[in-house]
């Protein structure tokens, strides 16, 4: 079960509790009895397996070898040179 902060709004009170997902968030402070409201802080993510580092996405030759994004623009832009000047003609 995760733990939550709060804070309270009118004396600044801060506590953490564990609460189900499924619980309602709380509302009343336990010291004063004022409003409260969750804090948020930096969470501990870790993303695992390929395509989450700036290298997996690159092809192992720096040419771009193979059936990658790079053969598809050189050939667009192939077809653009044969095309325009058949349209000036």
């Amino acid at each position: 079960m995760p733990t939550y902060s709060y804070a309270c709004k009118q004396c600044g009170h801060r506590f953490d509790t564990v609460q189900s997902f499924s619980d309602a968030a709380l509302t009343e402070c336990p010291e004063c009895g004022g409003e409260v409201r969750k804090q948020y802080g930096s969470i501990g993510v870790t993303f695992n397996g390929s395509g989450f580092y700036r290298t997996d996405s690159r092809s192992s030759t720096p040419s771009g070898s193979g059936s990658g994004s790079g053969g598809s623009s050189t050939s667009s832009k192939s077809e653009t040179k044969t095309s325009a000047p058949s349209s000036a003609s």
